[in-house]
């Protein structure tokens, strides 16, 4: 893969909404992800998502403005239920969006068969994570990039960049998972839905919220996650984030409620071949979109032009208010 620049690299940001995704655009976002309402794609929460009609707004907009739409599909297909999965591929592809975001091999099939043309990337949800898997999903299908897992060293990610013909893109900011993209089923235990084919990890409906002793306790289904003192931040019910006791030691064993956090190391994601920059959160809120959109692109355009990248100001919309530099160092617990 030919090496990127600070110039050429890419940020991509998340759009829930509509009212988001111009938010987005006008921040200075390269490119927007959203999905449709409906359970093809991986954030599927009520109130979230994009209408047939608010998509093709949407798509209107963002190239008005010079920025690219990502349509992501990128939930498995349940058997006997492949219509809906393959109907938005169609209505992505109608739609001229500048890529589709999947991770089903069958779905992959379909689009590579049906619309040649459509610029195909492969989701993190897919968590091909060595050279030999992204070169299948080249090969068989055409697909042009792949977001990379996030458990993967920097060093790791420069090595399987020299050994690939496709872009790769990774996630520098937002929620963080424990897990290998696509391999999780803690949620569809508790909740009976699944991340992977539902689009939903620890659903609203599912979570609840009560006072005990002083504390608050968060729930997901029947399971209480966390006990938290008065006044101290709370992060949202997830399992892998919530507390355990195990050898005599309670706490988060799995993973500490903090958000991903790599904008000091855009430099060295840059030399190892990294193409776009990819920030999480489409469940969040306008402002969060536009804070963080704003400094990614601080730090994208000191690094083009040399100077150093601005200190990260993002603490206020981080999980528990810290942040982690995630696996990308290998120092992440």
């Amino acid at each position: 893969m030919t090496p990127t620049t600070g110039k050429d690299m890419e940020l991509i940001c998340p759009a829930g909404t509509p009212p988001a995704l111009r938010v987005a655009v006008d921040a200075g976002a390269h490119a927007v992800y959203c999905g449709f309402q409906d359970e093809t794609n991986a954030r599927n929460f009520p109130g979230l998502n994009f209408s047939r009609s608010d998509m093709a707004a949407a798509v209107d907009y963002a190239h008005q403005h010079g920025t690219k739409v990502f349509i992501a599909i990128n939930t498995f297909p349940r058997a006997g239920a492949a219509t809906l999965w393959h109907r938005a591929v169609d209505d992505a592809a109608a739609l001229s969006v500048d890529a589709v975001i999947l991770a089903d091999i069958g779905l992959l099939a379909y689009a590579a068969g049906h619309y040649p043309d459509l610029r195909l990337h492969l989701s993190v949800q897919a968590a091909a994570a060595n050279p030999e898997a992204i070169r299948f999903y080249v090969d068989a299908f055409g697909v042009k990039r792949v977001v990379l897992p996030r458990v993967l060293s920097v060093a790791e990610i420069a090595d399987i960049n020299g050994a690939i013909s496709c872009e790769t893109e990774v996630f520098v900011f937002g929620g963080l998972c424990v897990m290998a993209e696509g391999r999780c089923s803690l949620s569809s235990y508790v909740t009976g839905q699944s991340p992977n084919m539902h689009g939903v990890c620890s659903p609203a409906s599912h979570v609840g919220y009560h006072e005990s002793k002083g504390d608050l306790v968060t729930r997901l289904g029947n399971f209480t996650i966390n006990r938290i003192p008065a006044g101290q931040p709370a992060a949202y019910p997830t399992l892998c984030k919530g507390a355990f006791r195990a050898n005599n030691v309670s706490g988060q064993i799995f993973e500490d409620a903090v958000s991903l956090d790599a904008s000091t190391l855009i430099p060295a994601l840059c030399r190892a071949g990294v193409k776009a920059l990819k920030i999480e959160g489409r469940q969040r809120s306008r402002a969060y979109t536009k804070a963080v959109v704003t400094q990614f692109r601080a730090a994208l355009h000191a690094m083009a032009s040399g100077a150093e990248i601005p200190h990260s100001v993002l603490a206020q919309v981080s999980e528990g208010q810290s942040a982690t530099c995630g696996a990308y160092l290998k120092t992440w617990r």
